[in-house]
């Protein structure tokens, strides 16, 4: 039986996590960052890139996950691969001999937060229209696809028209500010947008300076022809707005001892999609993924090694008796 064969036969639903898989070095400063000089360091090594870090998030919660990434034949890829596989499926990761495995480089300064990241992920171009073409069987049975902004604009743009062709359900993750040039200014068909403010704000040519500000950010994105949108601000919170208009503000969960913030947002970003998918209130959706980022936070790992589908009940129910839920 071929490997098609097989999987038609299965009929399966995966969801489908396309964009970056790379690996995260980091460096913790042990004193105050001083630039143009030798600051000295912990360093560890670890596996991430979005796409991937919510494949691993929603794997580690028992969903059939596949991952759609380019890779490099190197030695970057076989600690992706053994990290990874044990949560997703890699079979559609494709091999391109003359480019490197994404890499993204971290340095934190003494409280854990960011203080400047170094990404080399040109072979994310590689992942093309044409390269989703080549793997439509697995994509037309999809019950969601997850694309980061990682992808070309041309692939962001394909799969808007994919998804809505084939009506399944559509999210999209930005990574950074820089990229957020390749979201298509018409995003009718898109489920979930999951944005920060820094990133809404180059989007938007606009700043974000209050509430109202907020909101008129999170109205904008709407207007567009987003279902869902959700504008993160870091420790103020999250505001979000539905396709009929109504907006929801959430505050952060209080986190005292932040461990690392690498991670928190693709935490949030697979605390929601989980939820979601469950058909939960929006409520619950939000604060899925508030609990999942703060975990996050207080642990040393870019997805939570203790996160399984009995710990996350577990998580929401501390929430729910500590009356933030």
């Amino acid at each position: 039986m071929t490997k098609e064969m097989a999987e038609a036969f299965k009929e399966t639903n995966p969801i489908i996590c396309i964009g970056g898989a790379n690996l995260d070095r980091k460096f913790y400063a042990k004193f105050d960052i001083t630039s143009e000089t030798s600051n000295p360091v912990k360093s560890s090594t670890s596996v991430g890139g979005v796409a991937r870090n919510i494949a691993e998030n929603l794997g580690r919660l028992g969903e059939e996950v596949i991952l759609l990434t380019a890779r490099g034949n190197d030695a970057e890829w076989i600690g992706i691969y053994d990290s990874s596989s044990p949560f997703m499926n890699l079979e559609y990761v494709t091999l391109f001999e003359d480019s490197s495995t994404g890499t993204y480089t971290a340095v934190l300064d003494r409280n854990g937060h960011l203080s400047v990241a170094l990404a080399d992920m040109d072979i994310y171009e590689k992942i093309t229209p044409e390269l989703l073409i080549s793997n439509i069987h697995i994509l037309k049975r999809a019950k969601c696809i997850v694309a980061d902004l990682n992808c070309p604009s041309e692939t962001i743009d394909y799969l808007c028209s994919f998804t809505s062709q084939h009506q399944i359900p559509f999210v999209i993750i930005p990574v950074s500010s820089p990229k957020m040039n390749r979201l298509t200014k018409s995003l009718h068909g898109v489920s979930w947008l999951i944005v920060n403010k820094d990133e809404t704000e180059t989007f938007m040519n606009m700043n974000i300076l209050d509430v109202q500000d907020w909101e008129n950010a999170v109205k904008k994105w709407l207007e567009l022809g987003v279902k869902n949108v959700i504008v993160t601000n870091g420790s103020k919170g999250v505001m979000a707005g539905v396709e009929n208009g109504e907006l929801s503000y959430f505050p952060a969960i209080d986190t005292p001892k932040v461990v690392d913030v690498t991670g928190a947002g693709d935490s949030f970003c697979s605390g929601v999609i989980y939820s979601w998918l469950q058909n939960k209130e929006m409520d619950y959706i939000i604060k899925s993924g508030l609990i999942n980022a703060h975990k996050t936070i207080m642990s040393k790992y870019t997805v939570r090694q203790e996160l399984t589908q009995k710990q996350f009940i577990l998580d929401m129910e501390e929430l729910k008796n500590e009356t933030i839920y």
